[in-house]
């Protein structure tokens, strides 16, 4: 048996609605909350990268915490 969709509803300005429409002319979108649902788990992949990314290694940490040490910013 296969899992049911569960969606919500999302409110965007129509003049939004009708620029996002416009786009998806002549491509695979078949909606506008297709588009808007790619355009948005695009982004947040991109901004969960970009959080992988910032995290430190123990290593560059213990670097950090050195360079502040030296600084006089750590005791």
């Amino acid at each position: 048996m296969a899992e049911e969709r569960k969606h919500t509803t999302v409110s965007i300005p129509l003049p939004l609605h009708r620029k996002i429409k416009a786009r998806i002319e002549g491509t695979g979108f078949t909606s506008v909350s297709d588009y808007v649902t790619y355009v948005l788990r695009e982004v947040l992949a991109s901004l969960e990268e970009e959080e992988k990314e910032e995290v430190f290694s123990e290593e560059e940490e213990e670097k950090v915490k050195e360079r502040l040490r030296a600084l006089g910013y750590l005791d």
